[in-house]
């Protein structure tokens, strides 16, 4: 299994990285955790757009899902369309969503390149993997993801506050993908994202292999993000995520 990093902005594109999107491969299927808000064109700099098998969706807001409006464009006017369908696994409301964010009613929906699949919590195929996707705390309906294959395992948190469905997702996993949206300060809200420190301690409770702290936005120093990252009882490798790392779980 590898898995490479497209984008892990958070909240919004940064400088440096679009918002989120990973790349999970394995027998040479081509399998997307998101795809946010910038993440196509960095996609390009890896794959072929047209070389995706199956995209998950973790939550419908902008920088997790929003290019999907954009690959729209790429599977329906390429110039080998027309394209099959393609499996994207997400909250039951996408369809109708991403349609109105697409905003061309002259036009059908978005289901004419894209076959929507609704998540719901447990574990199902696809192509080589096995998905298990968990409700986790978030203002929407949100899911994590633990992908396994080839007797390895990467989790990713999408978008969550302290959770202990995240931690299930994550049991043993070689690699977390976890969010660290927050720095630590007075008064940080409730279910909706996660600090350095509650990363790695949901990491260490986990017991994963390797940290990558992402969701990373721009405004914070992610020095800090980091360091409280090493605060947090986790003993294992933590790193920031970076657009365009790979890892290579074989």
């Amino acid at each position: 299994m590898k898995v490479t990093i497209v984008g892990c902005s958070g909240s919004f594109p940064g400088p440096d990285s679009p918002a989120s999107c990973y790349l999970v491969e394995a027998d040479g299927f081509k399998l997307l955790l998101d795809l946010g808000n910038g993440s196509l064109g960095a996609l390009q700099r890896h794959i072929s757009p047209y070389d995706v098998d199956a995209i998950c969706l973790s939550h419908l807001h902008a920088d997790h899902c929003l290019d999907l409006c954009s690959y729209h464009v790429v599977r329906t006017y390429g110039p080998g369309a027309p394209y099959p369908t393609l499996p994207v696994y997400a909250p039951a409301d996408a369809p109708a969503r991403l349609s109105a964010a697409y905003g061309m009613p002259d036009e059908p929906g978005l289901e004419t390149a894209f076959e929507f699949v609704p998540l719901a919590p447990g574990s199902f195929e696809i192509g080589p993997f096995t998905l298990t996707a968990g409700l986790v705390n978030h203002p929407v309906e949100a899911y994590g993801f633990r992908v396994t294959g080839g007797g390895r395992c990467v989790a990713y948190s999408g978008d969550t506050g302290e959770s202990s469905e995240l931690v299930k997702l994550a049991t043993g996993a070689d690699l977390l993908l976890c969010e660290a949206s927050f720095v630590e300060g007075p008064d940080l809200p409730a279910d909706l994202h996660l600090t350095g420190r509650q990363a790695a301690r949901h990491a260490a409770e986990a017991g994963v292999g390797r940290l990558v702290l992402t969701h990373l936005v721009p405004w914070n120093d992610q020095a800090t993000v980091l360091e409280e990252a090493m605060g947090g009882g986790f003993d294992g490798p933590i790193e920031l995520a970076r657009s365009g790392a790979v890892y290579d779980l074989a």
